[in-house]
C-alpha cells in the first residue's frame, strides 16, 4: 500500500499495535436501537483507523459501516461516503437520499452552464461520480463519492473513465459537498486535503431535512495550499464567485435578476482568462444570428408599414388602430404594399388588395 505519511492523517494507517489500543465509541455512529439492524454491530464495528490528533475518532457522522468487499463495490449501486479495501466497509448515509440533498449539486450545475454559455467554453459537471485510489498493484484501495464535481476544463473531464483516479487522472476543479445528515468536517476533509483536491465547497441548504433543524445554512469556500485548505470568501476556480453569492443561487427557487448579473460577471471574467467568448458557443452562436436576422426582418416591416401609412395620409384616407396593427402583420413585397396604398379608396379596400395580390401572406 502507499505509505501514511504521503496520504496525511485522512489515510493513517493501523499497526496490530494500534489494533489492540483502539477502542471505537460505537454509540458516535451507531445508535443503540439501531444496532440490531445495522450490517455491523457494535460488537463487530471495524477497526478502520485510530483517534485521531484532535480528539475525533475515525468515522463518518450520519453514515453506517456495511461490507462490501473488493469484487463486489464495483458493482454496488447505492450512494456511499467512504469505502475502504482494507477492512472492505463502505459508510452508507443512514438517511436515505431526497430533495434536500441533491437539489444543491443540480443547480449548481445549471447555474455553471449559465457562466459555460458567457465564457463561450462549457463545463462539465459529473454529478456523484466515485474518486479513487489504487494501491500499488493496481487494484481499488480507497473511494470517496462527491454530490457534484465541476471541470472548468472539459477536455480534462472528457479523459476520465468509470471513476476519477486520484495520482492519474486530473482533479476536478471543485468539489462539492451538502452537509445535512452527514459532516464533511469529521474525516471527509481529510481526505480531500490529502488526495489533493484543489477547492472544496461544502453547502448546508436553506431547507433544512426534518431530521436536522439546527444546521446554520450557508456555503463553506476551502482552498488548498501548501499547509492544507483554508477558508476563503471567495472562490478560486471561478474567480470572483463569492460564497454567499454561491449560497443564494443554489437556494433560488427561480433565476433571480441578480444572480443572472452575477453569473454573467463570473462569466466574464473566466472568459478574459480562456480567450473565448458567447461565439464560441454554437448553440448561443445560432441563437444570436437568427436574433439578428429576426431583428433585420422586423425592422424591414416596421419601414414598410410607416411608407404604407404616409402614402395614405397623404390621399386624406384614415386609418384606425386595428389597421395600423393588422398592417404589421402583412408580409408582403413594397412594390405591393405602395401598389394596393395608391390604388384603394379606404383601408378595408388596402387589405382587399392585399389579399387579392399573390404571393402575400
Amino acid at each position: 500500500g502507499r505509505e501514511a505519511g504521503a496520504r496525511g492523517w485522512g489515510a493513517r494507517r493501523m499497526t496490530d499495535k494500534d489494533q489492540m489500543a483502539i477502542t471505537i465509541r460505537a454509540h458516535d455512529f451507531v445508535p443503540p436501537h439501531r444496532v440490531e439492524q445495522d450490517p455491523l454491530s457494535a460488537e463487530e464495528f471495524p477497526q478502520i483507523g485510530p483517534e485521531q490528533d484532535d480528539g475525533v475518532d475515525f468515522g463518518f457522522p450520519g453514515c453506517r459501516p456495511i461490507r462490501i468487499s473488493r469484487n463486489e463495490i464495483g458493482d454496488f449501486e447505492g450512494r456511499f461516503e467512504y469505502w475502504d479495501a482494507q477492512t472492505e466497509t463502505a459508510w452508507v448515509v443512514r438517511e436515505p437520499t431526497s430533495a434536500y440533498h441533491e437539489l444543491p449539486g443540480q443547480r449548481l450545475a445549471r447555474l455553471t452552464e449559465y457562466i459555460a454559455a458567457t465564457r463561450g467554453s462549457s463545463i462539465e459537471s459529473l454529478g456523484t461520480a466515485d474518486l479513487l485510489v489504487r494501491d500499488d498493484q493496481g487494484e481499488r484501495h480507497e473511494m470517496l463519492q462527491a454530490d457534484q464535481i465541476l471541470y472548468l476544463r472539459s477536455n480534462a473531464a472528457l479523459k476520465i473513465g468509470s471513476a476519477v483516479e486520484v495520482g492519474h487522472d486530473d482533479l476536478p476543479d471543485v468539489i462539492l459537498e451538502v452537509d445535512l445528515t452527514t459532516d464533511v468536517r469529521r474525516r471527509k476533509l481529510g481526505l480531500y486535503q490529502s488526495w489533493g483536491f484543489p477547492e472544496l465547497w461544502v453547502e448546508v441548504p436553506d431547507r433544512h431535512a426534518p431530521s436536522r433543524p439546527n444546521r446554520k445554512p450557508g456555503l463553506t469556500i476551502r482552498v488548498l495550499e501548501s499547509d492544507g485548505y483554508h477558508e476563503v470568501s471567495k472562490s478560486r476556480a471561478f474567480q470572483g464567485w463569492t460564497a454567499a453569492e454561491i449560497h443564494a443561487a443554489m437556494n433560488e427557487e427561480a433565476l433571480s435578476a441578480e444572480t443572472a448579473s452575477v453569473l454573467r460577471r463570473v462569466g466574464r471574467t473566466l472568459r478574459r482568462d480562456s480567450g473565448t467568448g458567447p461565439d464560441h458557443n454554437p448553440f448561443l452562436r445560432q441563437e444570436r444570428d437568427e436574433s439578428r436576422r429576426e431583428g433585420h426582418r422586423e425592422g424591414h416591416r416596421e419601414g414598410q408599414r410607416k411608407m404604407v401609412l404616409v402614402a395614405l395620409a397623404a390621399r386624406k384616407i384614415r386609418t384606425s388602430s386595428k389597421f395600423e396593427h393588422r398592417l404589421g402583420l402583412i408580409d408582403a413585397s413594397a412594390e405591393t404594399l405602395m401598389r394596393a396604398a395608391i390604388a384603394c379608396s379606404d383601408e378595408d379596400d388596402f387589405l382587399r388588395w392585399i389579399e387579392a395580390s399573390p404571393g402575400t401572406r
